[in-house]
């Protein structure tokens, strides 16, 4: 009965649902399901472990990721509206020069 709540909520949400589950369990209602004993201690201390880990595991990953990525960018440089239009303006001249 709990699980439903649960599960409703994720859905209305918009919410992967993760989540162990036994043979008394309706596995379509799970995006991912993790096959194990759902109702003792020590299977829910263990996935939650390893959950919590690759969790973090996961973190420091993008954060080396992100920081690579700072190191091997350029500098963007934006331009105003006013800017646009006279780079427009010069390739439609060069456009209408060739053409003649």
């Amino acid at each position: 009965a709990k699980e439903k709540i649960a599960v409703a909520e994720a859905r209305k949400l918009h919410i992967p649902i993760v989540a162990p589950l036994d043979t008394n369990c309706d596995p379509d209602l799970v995006d991912y399901p993790i096959p194990g004993n759902d109702d003792a201690i020590r299977s829910i201390r263990l996935f939650c472990k390893e959950m919590s880990e690759a969790i973090l595991e996961g973190r420091e990953l993008m954060q080396e990721e992100i920081v690579h990525a700072d190191e091997n960018s350029e500098e963007i440089e934006f331009v105003s509206n006013e800017e646009k239009e006279e780079m427009l303006a010069e390739i439609q001249k060069e456009i209408t020069q060739g053409v003649e």
